[in-house]
């Protein structure tokens, strides 16, 4: 048997140790791991769900400042990451099963940002908690760059771990406690379209949107949000939000932010409704028969939160013909300032053409 040196030797039984927990270890002993990935209301529920992770917690890491707040570290003033710090079994789930879903949730070309939010508290990293850790992280890495999309782009750190903050009580499990505003920030900020383009079918996250429960909804929508987009209510005409709404911009579903329409295709109907001759996005808005006047309908819902939006009728201008009469209570107005901001950036170009 070819001899080792001690020092490789070392490395290679920490990394078992990582990977299964210490040979001086009982079964039931914890291990700590430390990642960041962006904004940890987006990284808790990876790794929440998995067989052998007792608990996740969002919170602070990396930076100089002591106990810090959300204000001072989301201003960049603190050096920490927003970062989620996993407690799991190694008897039940490797330390190299946390990596790939790690990897899998995040963009590891972005420097200094992650998807639509961007700074060096947004940074990606692995913390490591010993040698072991730090082996199979970097082994990781190496790996990853054997292919060709990933080959010398790789911008995550590797870095030993520090002093991790439990951030405030609100932010814990944000997915579950807030799950609207949650799947909005998600949509909004374009993190699972990214995945998909990164890693297809192997990409992480809520790639498929969950509608939040009655009760999560009723809590928070306005009523009159809440009356049409899942009761179908209909809102007074020329008393709602945008029907005279002329900046440009897009118009996004109320619940789960997906978008529907452009200011590009807007104009005035004489309704009192915001119209519409097309969707932005075919794929975002289903129609069905409705008969609740009694004579037929075409009513329009959003794809994935299956909201109440309106009707579409035949009445409309060129270049379609049709009339989107749609509520403003099922939408959120995004003006095209905040595009990008907002994670909705590939519908600048619509915006750059038109003023041309």
């Amino acid at each position: 048997m070819p001899t080792r040196s001690l020092a490789g030797l070392v490395l290679i039984l920490a990394a078992a140790a990582a990977s299964r927990g210490s040979v001086l270890a009982g079964a039931n002993d914890r291990a700590t791991a430390t990642f960041a990935g962006g904004c940890f209301w987006c990284m808790e529920a990876p790794f929440d769900g998995l067989r052998g992770v007792s608990s996740v917690t969002s919170g602070y890491t990396g930076g100089q400042k002591p106990n810090p707040t959300y204000d001072e570290v989301s201003a960049g003033r603190t050096g920490h990451a927003e970062s989620v710090q996993v407690i799991y079994d190694p008897a039940k789930i490797s330390y190299e099963r946390l990596l790939e879903v790690f990897w899998h949730n995040i963009d590891p070309l972005a420097k200094d940002a992650q998807f639509c939010d961007h700074g060096t508290q947004y940074r990606s990293a692995i913390f490591y908690h010993d040698e072991g850790q730090r082996s199979l992280a970097e082994a990781s890495r190496r790996k990853l760059e054997g292919d060709e999309r990933f080959r010398g782009r790789i911008a995550t750190q590797i870095v030993a771990a520090s002093t991790f903050y439990p951030a405030e009580e609100y932010h814990q499990h944000f997915y579950r406690t807030n799950p609207l505003r949650y799947h909005q920030y998600r949509a909004g900020c374009g993190r699972d379209r990214r995945l998909k383009e990164l890693w297809g079918e192997s990409a992480g996250g809520h790639v498929d949107f969950r509608k939040p429960k009655d009760e999560d909804l009723q809590k928070a929508l306005t009523p009159v949000q809440y009356q049409v987009t899942q009761k179908e209510g209909t809102e007074p005409p020329f008393r709602n939000e945008y029907w005279n709404e002329h900046r440009p911009g897009i118009y996004v579903d109320v619940v789960s932010g997906e978008a529907l329409f452009s200011s590009l295709d807007k104009y005035d109907s004489g309704t009192g409704w915001p119209s519409f001759t097309r969707p932005l996005d075919k794929g975002n808005v289903k129609t069905r028969t409705d008969f609740k006047l009694g004579l037929p309908r075409t009513e329009v819902r959003s794809a994935r939160a299956d909201s109440h939006l309106g009707h579409v009728f035949t009445d409309g201008p060129a270049p379609t013909g049709l009339r989107y009469c749609m509520n403003s209570a099922s939408l959120r107005f995004i003006p095209v300032e905040e595009l990008a901001a907002e994670g909705y950036g590939q519908y600048l170009p619509l915006f750059a053409k038109a003023e041309r």
